[in-house]
């Protein structure tokens, strides 16, 4: 069944906070040599300033969970009434677009650099498992959640950005890893489609690369995500390289299109359940 391994969350923190501190500069620049801000993205229906400015409202918005400088005001910002988790980010997502306007709108770089500054200055030292309230998931998940996040925000909307800009940007595996293994495990199980999930019983192996092995559980309607967990028996394993899995849970790359490149990889006793994982789990 393999063998149990182990990581150190402190360390592991501070790689993510040190990628992110890399990423920043790079994702500043891109945005910074956008040639056409009308130009379709990566994202359907958003161009490439929309998803400018949707980073820009990402780097906001986090900055200001962690800091009282530049709070914002999220009840005209998140949708009322009872809705899903999916609807709840969609929601959210979209109104994040015209969040900024004007000099803001047109300069999403520069509050990309000032609020990601802030952020990794603002959380230097505290503990990866430092309670944040975050309003727009409707739960409170940890500092080491929040800057895998933001992480994956920055590698895959960068990716969004090059593309309708026609300018070079790369993932490294590192990076992805390291954008898995710090916000998936929470994540994925708050993102469960429970109407989908109601019923269905799968464990998966997930292992990624020289990153985490997570195993996911979904149990009548609820999904439990441990890293490093005991050997148990597995309906399906799935082994992926870490930028594969990273943009296939986002929706950049069909998972057919991983598999049959070699990037994915599924076995076990029913390894043609290994897309029903993507079908649970909402990404808006």
């Amino acid at each position: 069944m393999g063998t149990v391994t182990s990581f150190d969350p402190v360390a592991e923190h501070e790689r993510a906070r040190a990628a992110l501190g890399g990423v920043i500069p790079r994702l500043v620049r891109l945005l910074r040599d956008v040639p056409d801000a009308g130009a379709a993205s990566g994202v359907p229906e958003w161009t490439v300033g929309d998803v400018g400015a949707h980073l820009a409202a990402v780097y906001l918005g986090y900055c200001s969970l962690v800091s009282a400088d530049g709070a914002v005001e999220w009840d005209g910002l998140l949708p009322s009434g009872e809705v899903s988790f999916g609807e709840r980010i969609a929601a959210v997502n979209a109104r994040s677009v015209d969040l900024f306007g004007g000099e803001g709108r047109a300069r999403p770089g520069d509050v990309v650099a000032e609020r990601g500054g802030a952020f990794l200055r603002i959380t230097e030292g505290l503990a990866p498992d430092t309670p944040v309230a975050v309003p727009w998931y409707g739960a409170t998940v940890s500092l080491a959640t929040m800057t895998g996040l933001l992480l994956s925000e920055s590698l895959v909307h960068g990716l969004d950005v090059a593309r309708g800009a026609g300018l070079p940007w790369s993932i490294g595996p590192d990076e992805a890893a390291l954008a898995i293994g710090q916000s998936m495990p929470t994540m994925m199980a708050l993102a469960l489609d429970e109407e989908k999930a109601r019923g269905v019983g799968i464990a998966f192996d997930l292992r990624i690369k020289g990153g985490p092995r997570l195993a996911v559980v979904v149990e009548d309607g609820a999904m439990t995500v441990t890293r490093d967990a005991p050997p148990r028996g597995y309906d399906c394993r799935i082994t992926a390289a870490p930028v594969a899995f990273l943009l296939v849970a986002f929706r950049r790359t069909p998972i057919w299109k991983a598999i049959a490149s070699g990037r994915m990889l599924a076995g076990g006793r029913r390894p043609w359940l290994a897309t029903r994982l993507g079908e649970l789990v909402a990404t808006p």
